[in-house]
């Protein structure tokens, strides 16, 4: 009987270990799970917005207009990393309003984060939408008439081909993901 009860004590104890192994493993396949999809929603987002930006002009919350109907800031901080026009913005209620929508994304402790004007001209953005999280860097690349380039300087009503951004992730490492604009010569 002792013998017994000892051997149901180590198949007991084994069966414990791995149990616990398997709820250890499904929570970092949980938390893989999460990270994958918040990728797969900023890359949704991106693709939506881009894949509709318009060549518009703005007006900044302080009434004057902006330069290019595209912006675009890399390598400053305090400006937004892709600032543009994109058309489509669902109205259900029939509100007052435009179609077109402001939308900007930056980079801003470590997040990725977009947000819109609730009017098109002389609002202010929004409360951002954290849609990554975990980016130490982010850069840009612009493809325009046949060539990449890493900068845009645009045009007044010009819109680029095709944007790559290419971001550095703590989990992932660099992830580069290539969106053409409407209008593109594919």
């Amino acid at each position: 009987m002792l013998v017994a009860m000892a051997v149901f004590a180590l198949l007991s104890g084994a069966a414990v270990l791995a149990l616990a192994h398997a709820a250890d493993q499904q929570a970092a396949v949980r938390t893989h799970l999460d990270r994958m999809s918040q990728l797969q929603l900023a890359h949704g987002l991106l693709q939506a917005d881009l894949s509709q930006a318009v060549a518009r002009r703005t007006r900044r919350p302080d009434g004057g207009a902006d330069r290019h109907a595209f912006n675009a800031a890399p390598r400053d901080p305090r400006l937004p990393l892709l600032a543009f026009v994109r058309h489509g913005w669902d109205n259900p209620d029939d509100a007052p309003r435009a179609s077109l929508q402001y939308v900007e994304y930056r980079i801003a402790d470590g997040r990725l984060e977009r947000s819109a004007r609730s009017d098109l001209d002389g609002a202010r953005p929004g409360t951002p939408q954290v849609l990554l999280e975990g980016v130490r860097a982010g850069s840009l690349a612009f493809h325009v008439q046949g060539r990449w380039n890493d900068g845009w300087i645009g045009g007044q009503e010009a819109l680029p081909d095709a944007v790559a951004l290419e971001l550095e992730l703590e989990h992932y490492g660099r992830v580069r993901q290539v969106f053409l604009l409407p209008g593109a010569s594919t």
